[in-house]
């Protein structure tokens, strides 16, 4: 038996609200060029069930990409829209992961909405995995490592994938050792600890049991992952009947072949990691990071970094760290990014923002930690605090923690870097002077700050002014320094769970 690819995902839909006679509405919340002004459409690439995605040319570079098409009247009803735009707001703020397909734009016309994204010449695991039939051990740790480090990267950031499954990842060339990215977060959400869902969505062969109990949380991506990894390993689904019933009372009966060819000759190891991300309790099924913390996927008995839970934090640390000019230049370039690519940011400040106040207090960022048994001192706890209040008025409010929390690829973009430059350099003289820094300081409600320090650590030819070579070498510059020193960094717990489930949440 072949491994069988999945049909298209399932859903549960709500009744039209859309009059096929009427205009369809925009899905995006602003008005876009059409797509021909900037690339031409290709050859067909692949066709899912709402949308198609071609290969496309930018006409001002002559670069590819691929652009998923998705017509506007296969989206019936209001939460399909609604879908389309998470969708997208997911992309950006997953798409700076390396092992996630990165999103390069979206444009909307009366009959479309198009996602240019960077393309994959590689074709689907799915293919590959019909190719060989199945694959080594070492391979299939190597893509089952690649596939957990998305899905710990996802709930590390709040997101939920919710449809796993080798049909949507994609390599990025036809090489051998091609690397693995993953494609099509149509059905993801955001979510907050303790939050349970309860609408069947996803692929059949790789449905979790709670899935279809319609009770689940984000622990329903490992067992997808560890379907997958079932089929890397023997080639067939470890549940299959003709039928999605058919495959659902297998999934739900929960009995896993280990017995035929080839499981006698694979390790006991690699067994093991199967039968624990295919624990059929939720709460007892490995976690992400336990996932790829394994012996099975552990390459040469060094242990895997800290889990991603930190990964917002972490980039608070490095703010911390940052200069004034760096602080400012970041909020300015936070300031001209679009919903969508700030749109999971939102979600995580309000997760901490419990009393929707529109800040953070230091009681409530204090009390996210505790609550999940976070051993932070009350010193590492106001470090963190002060690395993200930078104007310094005991809160961190929306715009602070957007700069703060932003991803480096985004501040060191062209564009943004030259947008930032362009703030600063008030005269548009080429050069940040001294007194324009005092000005932008004031604009931004900062005080006591040496500003001959900042001049100094930056000019490089000490001529008393910062060019935008300089400025640029500045921001792209790591940071490693005062946080690094003040934070112990063994911030264990999963960033979801950090960012503020309320009592409320706890008690679905």
């Amino acid at each position: 038996m072949e491994i069988p690819k999945s049909e298209n995902s399932t859903t549960q839909k709500k009744p039209p609200i859309v009059s096929s006679t009427k205009a369809s509405p925009n899905v995006l919340p602003y008005q876009t060029p059409r797509i021909g002004e900037h690339y031409t459409l290709g050859k067909k690439l692949g066709q899912g069930q709402f949308g198609t995605t071609y290969l496309c040319t930018e006409n001002a570079t002559g670069l590819e990409y691929a652009c998923k098409s998705i017509p506007k009247r296969k989206l019936f009803c209001r939460e399909d829209y609604e879908d389309v735009w998470r969708e997208i707001q997911i992309m950006h703020h997953l798409s700076e992961h390396p092992y996630v397909v990165r999103i390069k734009g979206t444009y909307e016309d009366n009959l479309f909405v198009h996602i240019v994204m960077e393309v994959c010449k590689g074709g689907e695991l799915f293919d590959r995995i019909v190719q060989k039939g199945h694959f080594t051990e070492k391979k299939a740790a190597q893509l089952m490592k690649t596939i957990v480090k998305v899905v710990e990267a996802c709930h590390s950031l709040g997101v939920m994938h919710r449809d796993l499954k080798p049909e949507n990842f994609l390599f990025d060339s036809s090489d051998e050792d091609a690397k693995l990215k993953a494609t099509d977060f149509g059905l993801s959400i955001f979510y907050k600890p303790g939050q349970y869902f309860s609408d069947v969505v996803g692929s059949p062969y790789y449905v979790a049991p709670e899935v279809l109990h319609k009770y689940y949380g984000p622990e329903i991506d490992v067992w997808s992952a560890g379907v997958i990894l079932y089929i890397l390993l023997c080639g067939v689904p470890p549940f299959w009947a003709e039928t999605d019933n058919g495959i659902f009372k297998q999934i739900l009966k929960g009995k896993i072949d280990f017995e035929s060819e080839p499981w006698p000759q694979i390790s006991d190891s690699a067994k093991d990691l199967v039968k624990k991300m295919l624990t059929r309790d939720p709460r007892a099924r490995l976690t992400a990071h336990e996932v790829l913390c394994h012996p099975w996927i552990v390459d040469d008995n060094v242990a895997p970094d800290r889990p991603l839970g930190s990964a917002v934090l972490s980039r608070l640390k490095q703010f911390y760290d940052m200069n004034k000019l760096k602080k400012m230049a970041l909020r300015v370039i936070a300031e001209r990014l679009s919903e969508e690519e700030i749109g999971g940011l939102r979600q995580l400040f309000k997760m901490i923002d419990t009393d929707n106040s529109g800040t953070i207090t230091y009681e409530e960022l204090k009390h996210g930690l505790k609550r999940v048994g976070s051993d932070l001192t009350e010193s590492e706890i106001k470090a963190l605090m002060s690395g993200a209040d930078f104007d310094n008025n005991g809160t961190i409010d929306y715009g602070e923690f957007i700069a703060a929390t932003l991803h480096l690829n985004k501040m060191e973009r062209e564009e943004n870097l030259l947008a930032a430059f362009s703030y600063f350099d008030k005269d548009g003289s080429g050069y940040i002077t001294i007194d324009e820094l005092q000005q932008a300081c004031q604009e931004f409600g900062l005080g006591d700050v040496k500003l001959e320090d900042i001049i100094k650590e930056i000019d490089i030819d000490n001529d008393g002014r910062i060019d935008y070579g300089e400025f640029a070498t500045m921001m792209k510059k790591g940071n490693t320094g005062l946080a690094a020193r003040t934070m112990r960094g063994n911030l264990t717990f999963n960033l979801a769970d950090a960012l503020g489930a309320t009592d409320s949440d706890k008690a679905q």
